[in-house]
């Protein structure tokens, strides 16, 4: 079992938009005890298909049944689950068929066993920390090398995928499935950190200023610093700012409560 406690929290920040159109929980699960889901989901278009996001996290995430020993394969099923039941979903609503809610995605499972498994679709981001060094950062690598070698398109217009409404990659795009980036990372142990952040935040941050404000600062305070931070940042142009900070903490040794005293020898 991991010889850490856990310190987490979520926090968001409408910015300068209209309205709030993020997403983003932590969830337990009575039925995998030890495990830890965090959710991030940014709408473009209201907030209908990061509220769906949510709402297939939970109920797949509740279903599963963690067993006598996690099994990776197994996680990283059940993260592309969530994301390609949430892109079905989204595409059903009746609002789909003109406004096309979307939604770009990042999931995060923690077990009790010391491993992270970790998937992202678009333009949410997926952090780890090894103490104030970013160790790895999701980012859009892996989707412009699919476009590249299954939908057969050139280098650079692959990289201009943001730009284009057919190659954009986000859940309820009704001209494209859904690409589902996904990592694993084992041997977890305290002073290590994960982060999940929505464009709003990483797009102003250098990865080395994310990594420092966790590392000092408890998720709470962090979180609140990365705010004020962002707002200045962004001189009145804000996106909607969303993020959930996990922290893996080494317990303090415990004094221990007894004295020792010599035994007298017995008659």
């Amino acid at each position: 079992m991991s010889a850490y406690k856990i310190e987490a929290g979520t926090a968001q920040h409408i910015g300068n938009r209209p309205q709030q159109n993020d997403r983003v929980a932590l969830f337990t699960s009575a039925q995998a005890p030890g495990y830890v889901l965090a959710v991030l989901a940014d709408g473009n278009t209201g907030a209908i298909g990061a509220d769906q996001v949510l709402l297939t996290s939970k109920h797949l995430f509740d279903e599963f049944r963690a067993g006598d020993s996690s099994s990776l394969d197994r996680l990283r099923e059940l993260l592309r689950a969530i994301a390609l039941e949430a892109h079905e979903v989204i595409k059903m609503n009746p609002i789909a068929a003109t406004a096309e809610p979307q939604s770009a995605l990042a999931l995060l499972i923690l077990t009790p066993r010391g491993q992270a498994v970790w998937a992202h679709v678009g333009d949410a981001r997926v952090y780890r920390f090894a103490g104030e060094a970013c160790a790895m950062r999701s980012n859009d690598e892996a989707y412009i090398q699919h476009l590249v070698t299954e939908d057969k398109l050139p280098l650079e217009a692959a990289k201009k995928h943001r730009s284009s409404r057919l190659l954009s990659n986000a859940l309820g795009n009704s001209f494209k499935a859904p690409f589902v980036s996904v990592g694993v990372h084992e041997g977890l142990q305290g002073g290590d950190a994960f982060m999940l952040c929505s464009d709003g935040l990483w797009m102003l941050f250098k990865d080395v200023e994310l990594a420092a404000a966790v590392a000092r600062n408890t998720p709470r305070q962090a979180a609140e610093r990365l705010i004020g931070k962002a707002a200045e940042r962004a001189q009145g142009k804000g996106d909607n700012c969303s993020m959930a900070i996990i922290k893996l903490v080494t317990p303090p040794k415990e004094a221990p409560g007894y004295t020792v005293q010599k035994m007298r020898r017995a008659v």
